[in-house]
């Protein structure tokens, strides 16, 4: 790279990295002077479980135009993980069991 290609790529990086920092560290730095609502606190419970849902169902279903719902390796795996969970309720459990049938199940189609 060009010297003003690598200064522009360089100066990018840090201006992401600093609004990243700012954004997630804001209200740990700010957030005895902004306090929030009971109803904000109850729904902000439930945002590490939106997040990994939003993270893992695409990557589950079909998303082609006109596709037909197909049970595949990893859904029938996500399927075997849930009654894993559903059983023991250990998380250990559920991500162990989960790879596991991943695995057992690819080796065996």
């Amino acid at each position: 790279m060009n010297g003003v290609t690598n200064n522009y790529v360089l100066a990018a990086i840090a201006l992401l990295t600093l609004c990243c920092v700012l954004t997630r560290a804001g209200y740990f730095l700010f957030g005895d002077h902004l306090p929030l609502t009971d109803p904000v606190r109850r729904a902000l419970r439930y945002a590490p479980v939106a997040a990994l849902t939003a993270i893992i169902v695409p990557d589950l279903l079909p998303w082609e135009a006109g596709a037909a719902a197909v049970f595949d390796v990893k859904m029938l795996a996500a399927v075997a993980a849930t009654l894993i969970y559903w059983r023991t309720r250990s998380t250990i459990g559920l991500m162990v069991g989960g790879m596991c049938a991943y695995w057992l199940i690819d080796w065996l189609l």
